[in-house]
């Protein structure tokens, strides 16, 4: 079997890798290493198809290395002490080591600790790989010992420019008008293996005419939106959808949710976080605004997808467009510390029911007023235990309907003041 067109075209030093230029630029980390010719162990963080495992081969052929490729999906720790022992033997003749460990954040807590002794009395260079966030799946010990290398997804102008080396590697022009190439590039998606792929396959087919964008959509299965349904991207996707709807931002509130459900997320998650931003970022200055949202709800588990997708369109553009308070769960958090300060104090005897003689001589019910039979509607008797002083929980803000509520707490507290 020969050898696909993304491992043939792999760049074997850093100056041959496109983008990435926060690591590989005049002041990139991986840039220091290799003009000080001193390699430092280091993680490197990114999307599928950014460069990781490119980068690492690239480090070993600069310094001149041998290179120890690993998967932390099919190793365990024999692998890894087979591995080391190697390493060792080769550290006793003056042969430097670089293990690259993919997937790293695959391996356990047991695993990882095993390979901390060997990143201590530097047996080899470790450079580990992983498409999720290192902090929330690596050990604290293991980071410490590691650089971190953000990677980002390559850009269209940097995917243009694989398509260019392709066509020089290959000695072929790609059947591709220059639209379809700038669509190639998009649909790639910043994926430089999935792009340099959907190329293997487009040189070796014969087409009657140059594919145009609407042709090569026909002619080759999208790349799917990255995303994931508990990772860093699931929620930094939910993340903007919070933002943009607290903005008010209804077209990027829309573009994110949009983003979501096209790229497979459970649709009933987007909705029941839909709700929670109704209760808790817009409260009372709009009260529609959780019903509509239940109704939402409601909707689509009982006509689910496509018919129900509007539903959530209506939600989005009605929250974003909703004014937003906060008022509501500020209340809920003081209410909740005050009762937790204040202990088991009693309710003033006044508003306590009395069923019983012995509660009427003692005093329960006595003094309370009926509210809805006063000329105004409110008494103003005070409902706080006794001896406790009264504390403004709920504020409402000169925003929406709370406008009007809080003209009807300042009616009422003035009974209250009197």
């Amino acid at each position: 079997m020969t050898r696909p067109l993304a491992d043939l075209m792999r760049p074997k030093t850093i100056d041959e890798i496109v983008g990435q230029t926060d690591l590989l630029g005049e002041n990139g980390i991986v840039r220091r290493m290799v003009e000080n010719g001193n390699l430092s162990n280091l993680l490197l963080w990114g999307p599928p198809g950014c460069g990781k495992t490119t980068i690492a081969r690239a480090l070993a052929n600069s310094i001149d290395m041998d290179f120890v490729p690993m998967s932390a999906v099919f190793s365990g720790t024999a692998d890894i002490k087979k591995a080391m022992d190697s390493a060792r033997m080769n550290h006793d003749i003056g042969r430097n080591t670089l293990l690259f460990i993919d997937e790293i954040h695959r391996f356990n807590k047991t695993q990882q600790d095993t390979l901390l002794p060997y990143l201590e009395d530097g047996t080899v260079v470790f450079v580990g790989a992983t498409t999720e966030n290192p902090s929330f799946n690596l050990n604290n010990a293991l980071l410490s010992r590691c650089h971190i290398g953000v990677l980002k997804p390559l850009s269209t102008t940097d995917l243009l420019t694989l398509i260019e080396r392709a066509e020089k590697f290959l000695d072929k022009k790609l059947p591709l008008t220059d639209d379809a190439k700038i669509h190639l590039a998009q649909m790639a998606d910043g994926d430089a293996r999935f792009l340099l792929n959907t190329v293997e396959y487009i040189s070796g087919v014969k087409f009657k005419k140059d594919l145009t964008p609407e042709t090569l959509d026909k002619t080759i299965q999208k790349r799917a939106p990255m995303s994931d349904k508990s990772g860093d991207e699931h929620y930094n996707l939910i993340s903007a959808v919070h933002k943009s709807l607290r903005a008010s931002d209804t077209d990027a509130a829309l573009y994110w949710v949009a983003r979501m459900i096209t790229s497979g997320q459970d649709p009933r998650y987007i909705l029941r976080r839909l709700t929670r931003f109704a209760m808790e970022d817009i409260g009372l200055a709009d009260p529609n605004a959780m019903q509509i949202a239940l109704s939402a709800w409601q909707i689509y588990e009982r006509m689910g997808s496509p018919e129900g997708d509007i539903a959530i369109t209506e939600l989005v553009i009605y929250l974003s467009t909703s004014p937003k308070s906060i008022s509501t769960y500020k209340a809920q958090t003081a209410s909740y510390k005050l009762a937790r300060d204040t202990g088991s104090l009693m309710p003033p005897k006044n508003i306590l029911n009395a069923p019983t003689k012995m509660m009427k001589n003692l005093g329960y019910s006595d003094g309370y007023v009926y509210d809805p039979e006063t000329e105004s509607g409110c008494s103003g008797q005070n409902c706080f235990p006794d001896g406790m002083k009264r504390v403004n929980l709920y504020q409402p803000i000169e925003r929406g309907f709370e406008r009007e509520i809080k003209k009807r707490l300042e009616y009422w507290n003035s009974f209250r003041k009197k």
